[in-house]
């Protein structure tokens, strides 16, 4: 029998349980698909004809929740041109086609947009209440999901779900040709690259182009903070980052996955962003026998990029100095790519650029049209291809 409507609600962890044995219970009989909710309201009134309707009501909901698809978004979501779909509580959806906004004619309500909260963080352990406003997490086709309610939201809950298309993206249809044979010729020969951009300049799109010129006899390991890299070749070891649980326990940092890479035998370690620490690592990776490894990080310029680094570099538990980590830099980093999305929402490469100099400077190498200059830096790694092959 339940426990009393007001203690349960006051008891986060008994609630689970309360849900986790109906849900249980209901996935237990193979004989019925989906429930409906009036089954649902059977079964709860079963187990506790006393319970209070607002505890009824609040159970129904979650265990729906767990049962079913993201039911109202689930048509947007099979839309392989919508690459987000952002809930701003109740009222219309808001989606991203073709790089533009756009609202759509789908309309929730409060309790609708819980149930889908509800659906999203469930299956994971995961919790979201006044007490825990904020959650990221991923859905089984590997989108993003970020969480926030209210207190923090203050016109209701709100969803944002970042989408990641599975049709590959190839490295020509974001430069120019010669740009494209450059940076293919780059990846081959094993130079270190960081991708720069804004916020959906499309950064892990090109992070996942370069890496379709890997060699298919590498092995691979990705770390990221939300698992979106889709590498096509044959030998990836992806790695995610883990958030605390609702107690605090339990993180596992992107910086201690990066660490980890490195017994893991890897030929190269593609960070999907480096945002802290974890950017030391990073460099001293690149410096320490795992040429041709690539990363990104937010910036607004190429020299922006080195910039952003070189702090997050200082941001470690090791101290060092200011020109140390510039060396480090100039050592570790060849190449800055910098991706852009223009006002009719396609993303394309604006500038190739060389690190060069003990103060970590960029010289310019190519930009939208082509190629600029030849780059100066000897290829780190030996390739059958001569060095001029990508020229041709």
């Amino acid at each position: 029998m339940l426990p009393d409507a007001m203690h349960v609600h006051d008891d986060h962890g008994a609630l689970d349980d309360l849900v986790d044995g109906i849900h249980a219970h209901l996935a237990g009989d193979t004989t019925t698909g989906v429930p409906a909710r009036d089954d649902v309201v059977r079964l709860v009134r079963q187990q506790n004809p006393l319970a209070r309707a607002a505890m009824l009501d609040l159970l129904v909901d979650r265990v729906l929740a767990r049962t079913r698809g993201l039911d109202a978004l689930e048509p947007l979501l099979r839309d392989p041109e919508v690459t987000e779909v952002m809930v701003n509580g109740a009222g219309p959806v808001w989606i991203e086609r073709h790089g533009a906004l756009e609202v759509t004619d789908v309309e929730l309500t409060v309790r609708t947009v819980h149930l889908l909260i509800e659906r999203v963080v469930a299956p994971l352990g995961l919790r979201v209440d006044r007490t825990s406003p904020l959650v990221d997490a991923r859905l089984p086709d590997g989108s993003r999901v970020n969480v926030v309610v209210p207190p923090l939201a203050v016109d209701g809950p709100c969803i944002t779900i970042r989408r990641f298309g599975a049709r590959a993206i190839p490295l020509s249809s974001m430069c120019a040709p010669g740009v494209a044979a450059l940076l293919s010729w780059a990846v081959r020969r094993r130079s270190n690259i960081l991708v720069s951009g804004g916020t959906g300049a499309g950064k892990t799109t090109l992070l996942n182009a370069l890496a379709a010129a890997i060699p298919d006899g590498e092995r691979v390991v990705t770390v990221e903070d939300a698992a979106e890299l889709r590498l096509p070749g044959p030998h990836v070891v992806r790695l995610e980052a883990r958030p605390a649980t609702a107690d605090g326990l339990g993180a596992v940092t992107v910086r201690a996955l990066v660490r980890n890479a490195l017994r893991m035998r890897p030929d190269r370690i593609v960070v999907g962003e480096v945002r802290g620490g974890e950017a030391l690592d990073m460099v001293q990776a690149m410096n320490t026998g795992h040429e041709g490894s690539l990363s990104t990080c937010h910036a607004n310029a190429p020299v922006d990029a080195l910039r952003r680094v070189e702090t997050m570099v200082l941001m470690s538990d090791v101290a060092l100095p200011l020109d140390a980590v510039r060396e480090q830099l100039v050592s570790a980093i060849d190449l800055v790519v910098h991706v852009v999305r223009a006002a009719d929402g396609s993303r394309h490469v604006d500038a190739v650029c060389e690190v060069t100099g003990d103060e970590a400077r960029v010289a310019l190498v190519a930009d939208r049209r082509g190629v600029r200059a030849l780059p100066r830096r000897a290829p780190r790694g030996a390739g059958p291809e001569a060095d001029e092959a990508w020229l041709s």
